[in-house]
């Protein structure tokens, strides 16, 4: 029987199948743009179809895992925090060493921001407490994240003396989201080409120009993150050579969370891979949450390359413990970033407390943040999603190793 069109898309690689979206969309965009703006409901389509189903799964996977988890299971959760956390600190430290070696000056101008920033750390982590205990209905509405993975946990834990039919009960709704996910998974090339085509069409690039030399320090240390201190950490973990998992995150996770700027959005990718990289289930359906939450190398970097540029363009002198105390400030800080687009810029403001900028100034710098987020904050968002495969299945493979 002559399978159908549908049938050859469903079956085809879909990495290719996003590599043919992204060019299509962009010569839609440079050759036809009216066109390409009113296909921009493909890639909102895409997006909040993803939106949807990401709170429920994580809900039901991480409730699954605890609940049939085996009693002397390790789960290899503390290594992949502490990838997590060590990541992030030496994202925020090399962001530093290159904004010293390479001195970003802004133009500066009045802009008004209609945003309210943090006022320092303590209402950072409070706001990180209140989001743990918020209700489990509102926190899956909302897209919460941390509280939906608390209350997974807690049901998890309480169902783990269940009845063995309520356990398979409980696995059979996690195997039906995930093959929902699988589904709408299968549509990246089309949302993907979406969004390509809307945001082509709409900027052109061309008001990133006047912002050339941020970009490139800005995007060269997210490169330099994710080419060289993840794969050092990566070889530190397993002693092997780590770029072909490296390459393999970057490709199937990165570049779907390049063009979907969300952490939270791109949580059912990531789940995807890590059960196509064959992992633990009991891991990565905690750590990949957890991840979109806590570990954001790529807003530590914008939060501190964006901060020293003011520091710079003002001319304010300071030392290596101030640079050193940024460094972490940026790793806190980016973890109590959001997981929707965006999310570290509002974070700036915070960071140049340091430094004596004024609000003012700190606020025109989130400004100049939103204008290059195209770039950005995509790049970002990539650097963050893909890291989260990464460490877990560092972690996880390190684990097989000693065994």
């Amino acid at each position: 029987m002559t399978p159908t069109l549908l049938q050859r898309y469903m079956n085809g690689s879909l990495v290719l199948q996003i590599i043919i979206g992204i060019c299509a969309g962009i010569l839609l965009a440079l050759f036809a743009p009216e066109t390409a703006l009113s296909l921009t409901f493909l890639g909102s389509l895409f997006v909040s179809a993803l939106k949807a189903v990401a709170p429920i799964l994580v809900f039901v996977l991480v409730a699954s895992a605890i609940a049939n988890q085996q009693k002397g299971t390790h789960t290899n959760l503390k290594p992949v925090i502490h990838l997590y956390l060590i990541g992030t600190l030496l994202a925020a430290t090399t962001a530093v060493v290159i904004s010293v070696l390479f001195p970003t000056t802004l133009v500066l101008a009045s802009t008004d921001i209609q945003a309210t920033p943090p006022e320092g750390i303590l209402e950072v982590l409070n706001t990180l407490l209140f989001k743990i205990v918020d209700n489990p209905v509102n926190a899956i509405v909302t897209g919460n994240f941390i509280g939906i993975l608390a209350w997974g946990l807690g049901l998890g834990f309480a169902l783990q003396h269940a009845n063995k039919s309520t356990k398979s009960t409980l696995h059979d709704v996690s195997s039906a989201i995930t093959k929902i996910v699988h589904i709408v998974i299968r549509f990246a090339p089309i949302g993907i080409f979406g969004l390509v085509a809307q945001t082509v069409a709409e900027t052109g690039f061309s008001a990133l120009l006047g912002y050339s030399q941020l970009l490139l320090v800005l995007i060269g240390c997210m490169l330099f993150v994710a080419l060289a201190v993840n794969p050092a950490l990566v070889y530190f973990k397993l002693r092997t050579n780590p770029y072909p998992l490296v390459f393999k995150c970057l490709r199937e996770s990165g570049v779907t969370a390049f063009f979907t700027r969300s952490s939270a959005a791109n949580i059912p990718v990531n789940m995807e891979l890590c059960k196509q990289l064959d992992l633990h289930e009991d891991t990565y359906a905690v750590s990949i949450p957890l991840g979109a939450t806590i570990n954001m190398a790529g807003a530590s970097i914008t939060i501190t390359i964006l901060t020293l540029a003011a520091v710079h363009t003002l001319g304010i002198e300071f030392d290596i413990a101030t640079a050193i105390l940024l460094s972490v400030v940026a790793a806190v800080s980016a973890c109590g970033a959001s997981g929707v687009a965006g999310g570290s810029l509002l974070l700036i403001p915070l960071a140049c407390g340091l430094f004596g900028v004024p609000n003012e100034v700190a606020m025109q710098v989130v400004a100049i943040g939103f204008i290059i987020g195209v770039v950005q904050d995509s790049a970002e968002t990539a650097l963050n999603s893909s890291t989260d495969v990464l460490f877990t299945a560092a972690a996880c493979r390190a684990a097989e190793q000693k065994q």
